[in-house]
C-alpha cells in the first residue's frame, strides 16, 4: 500500500510539473530563432566593395577564384599555355555566378527573428537599424501567426505556376501549423483532466480511478508527439518550400530551435513517465481479503 502511494504521488507530481512546462512552452515565443547578423554584415561589406578598375572582390566564406578547374576543362584543352586562356574564363564564370548568387540573397530583407505558437517578434537588440523602426512606430515588434487562409500574403507578378504552387503549399503549411497548436492544446487539456481524476483517486483510495489517470496521461502524451511532430515538420517545409530564392536560408544565417521547444519535449517526457507510474501503481496494491466467520453447529443440530 505504501508503494501504491508512493508511485501515485510521483505521478501526479510529475504530470503537474508537466502541465507547468507544456503552459509555459505555449505561452512563450522561443520555438524557433533565427540570427541573421552575420549575414547582414556580410551583405554591407559587399555593398560597401571597391568598383575602381583593377580591383576584384572576393567574399570571406566563398573564394571562387582560386577554386581548380574542372578535370574536364585540363583534359579537354591541357595543362600547358594554351589552356590559361580556357581555365581564366572558367574562374572568371565562377565568380559572376558567386556575385550574382550574393546579390539575390541580399536583395532580400532578412532579420533575426524569434517565433512561436502565436506570434512571431523580431529580436531584441540583434538589428540596430531594426530597432530604430520599431523605435519609431513604422513596423511592429510582433507580428501574429495566421491560422486563416488569406490571398493577400502570396507574392504578386509571378507565373501562374509559381503562384498556384505557393497556394497550395500555404495551404500545407496552415494544416501543420492548425494541427501543432490543436494537438498541443488537446495535451494539456487531457493531462489535466487526468491529474484531477488521479487527485480525486488518491484521495479516496479507487484504483480503479488512478489507472484511468495514468491512462489519461499516456493520451495526452500521444497528442503531444503528434504536435510536437507536426511543428518540426512544418519548420522543415517553410524551409524547403519552392521557389527557394523567395522562403530559403542562406548559408550564413544561423537557425533552430528555442528554449520553449526543449520546454515542450520536457513536459512530454514527464508525462509519459507519469502515465507509466500511475498505471503501474495500481496492480501493487494488496487485496484485501474478507473473513466470513462460520456459524458452529451445536450437538443435535443438523
Amino acid at each position: 500500500m505504501a508503494a501504491m502511494k508512493i508511485l501515485t504521488s510521483a505521478g501526479l507530481f510529475l504530470a503537474l510539473c508537466a502541465l507547468g512546462l507544456l503552459a509555459m512552452a505555449i505561452c512563450t515565443d522561443y520555438w524557433y530563432e533565427t540570427d541573421a547578423r552575420r549575414h547582414r554584415e556580410r551583405c554591407k561589406n559587399y555593398a560597401n566593395k571597391r568598383t575602381d578598375p583593377g580591383y576584384i572582390y572576393t567574399s570571406n566564406h566563398n573564394l571562387p577564384l582560386q577554386m581548380p578547374p574542372p578535370k574536364s576543362l585540363l583534359e579537354r584543352g591541357g595543362s600547358g599555355p594554351e589552356a590559361a586562356p580556357l581555365i581564366r574564363r572558367t574562374r572568371r564564370h565562377y565568380y559572376v555566378a558567386a556575385a550574382s548568387a550574393m546579390e539575390s540573397h541580399c536583395s532580400r530583407q532578412f532579420n533575426s527573428t524569434i517565433s512561436g505558437l502565436w506570434r512571431k517578434c523580431h529580436r531584441e537588440g540583434f538589428d540596430l537599424e531594426t530597432e530604430e523602426l520599431i523605435y519609431k512606430g513604422i513596423i511592429q515588434r510582433c507580428t501574429p501567426v495566421k491560422y486563416h487562409y488569406s490571398s493577400s500574403i502570396l507574392p504578386r507578378n509571378l507565373p501562374i505556376n509559381i503562384t498556384k504552387t505557393i497556394r497550395q503549399d500555404e495551404w500545407h503549411a496552415l494544416h501543420l501549423r492548425r494541427m501543432t497548436a490543436g494537438f498541443v492544446g488537446m495535451a494539456v487539456s487531457i493531462i489535466l483532466f487526468g491529474w484531477i481524476i488521479g487527485v480525486l483517486g488518491c484521495c479516496q483510495q479507487h484504483d480503479l480511478m488512478q489507472y484511468v489517470a495514468g491512462l489519461l496521461f499516456l493520451m495526452g502524451g500521444t497528442c503531444c508527439i503528434i504536435s510536437l511532430c507536426t511543428c518540426v515538420a512544418g519548420i522543415n517545409f517553410e524551409l524547403s518550400r519552392y521557389p527557394r530564392y523567395m522562403y530559403g536560408l542562406p548559408e550564413d544565417i544561423s537557425h533552430g530551435y528555442g528554449w520553449s521547444m526543449f520546454c515542450a519535449w520536457g513536459g512530454l517526457g514527464l508525462t509519459l513517465l507519469a502515465g507509466f507510474l500511475c498505471t503501474l501503481a495500481p496492480s501493487l496494491s494488496t487485496p484485501t481479503r474478507t473473513t466470513i466467520h462460520k456459524q458452529r453447529q451445536e450437538n443435535g443440530t443438523v
